[in-house]
């Protein structure tokens, strides 16, 4: 029998070890790019009806008037934008999701600077590319997170003159808004997705890209509890995020040295977090949502703070 000598030995173990890594990353997932947005923006909102992806609000520049109200429709199939009517006012930093297939944007600011926040609430009907106002949340804020459970709609976090830890349910069918138990964790700039019938809370920040936080909390509409649950592996704010096959999936963020490509996925039923292959492009305050198990990430900052893009790029983790 020939033997191997330690140092072929140990290249023959690395490459053995090499081979397995890529043979798992092979498996987590890729990236590819898709048709750009039309308007390059940022600290928008984004939710998939019937197939479509809506992006709407952000900032399209950072002076006076450049915070917009567009609204514009993407078909992954066909790789198509299209405007829509737009939002009835201007907003950024807002917040998305569906409801009974209709689309309803919650909160954010309102002007360039100093930002206000507010408290409205818009539907939109993609059949008729029309909105209405409903009732108003309780608090006025900006940088919150939204998530569906059992046909209400929950309004988490964000910020107002300060960081908020304030939870609110609105029962569409009522047109009426209920104070639900605060978060634990007060924040701004967090993300939200529902899994199993909870609503799953991720990163943010209090008040500064400096003073990112890593918690994951997860909130029980049936129970009216919350509950502390394994941390992200990175610290990080602005950040999208959507649900998808049982698990949570976290893309972005920024900090004062630079954006992040991150991308993260969490398993409820583990409570572990899983690396997975990063965004080819580096943003913060981008949209993200799911259409038919892809992951389209939308616009967002490239740089921290002040800046936009129009980048569309769609995540596959089962490639």
């Amino acid at each position: 029998m020939t033997r191997r000598g330690p140092h072929l030995a140990t290249a023959v173990g690395g490459a053995c070890l090499l081979a397995g890594l890529v043979a798992f990353a092979g498996g987590l997932g890729s990236w590819r790019a898709a048709a750009p947005m039309p308007i390059e923006r940022t600290e928008v909102a984004a939710a998939a009806v019937a197939g479509k992806i809506y992006v709407v609000g952000g900032f399209k520049s950072f002076f006076v008037g450049g915070v917009t109200g567009a609204v514009q429709e993407y078909d992954p199939v066909h790789e198509r934008w299209r405007d829509r009517t737009p939002l009835p006012e201007a907003v950024h930093h807002t917040a998305a999701t569906v409801l009974d297939g209709k689309l309803y944007v919650v909160g954010g600011y309102r002007d360039a600077w100093p930002w206000r926040p507010i408290a409205t609430v818009w539907r939109y009907d993609p059949s008729t590319d029309r909105w209405e106002a409903r009732h108003p949340m309780p608090t006025p804020r900006g940088a919150l997170a939204v998530a569906v459970v059992n046909g209400k709609l929950y309004a988490v976090g964000g910020k107002a003159d300060q960081v908020l830890s304030v939870n609110e349910e609105y029962d569409p069918a009522a047109d009426a808004w209920r104070q639900r138990t605060a978060m634990p964790t007060g924040r701004d700039h967090l993300a939200a997705a529902t899994l199993a019938g909870k609503v799953y809370v991720v990163g943010g920040r209090v008040g500064s890209m400096n003073r990112n936080l890593a918690a994951t909390e997860a909130y029980d509409p049936a129970t009216d509890r919350w509950e502390s649950r394994r941390p992200m592996p990175k610290a990080r704010g602005g950040i999208g995020a959507v649900a998808l096959g049982g698990r949570l999936f976290v893309f972005g963020g920024e900090e004062s040295d630079g954006t992040m490509a991150r991308t993260e996925a969490y398993d409820p039923a583990t409570d572990r977090w899983s690396l997975m292959p990063a965004m080819p492009t580096a943003r913060h305050g981008l949209g993200a949502a799911v259409v038919a198990g892809k992951i389209y990430v939308i616009g967002g900052g490239i740089k921290p703070g002040a800046s936009r893009s129009n980048v569309n790029e769609v995540f596959d983790p089962g490639s």
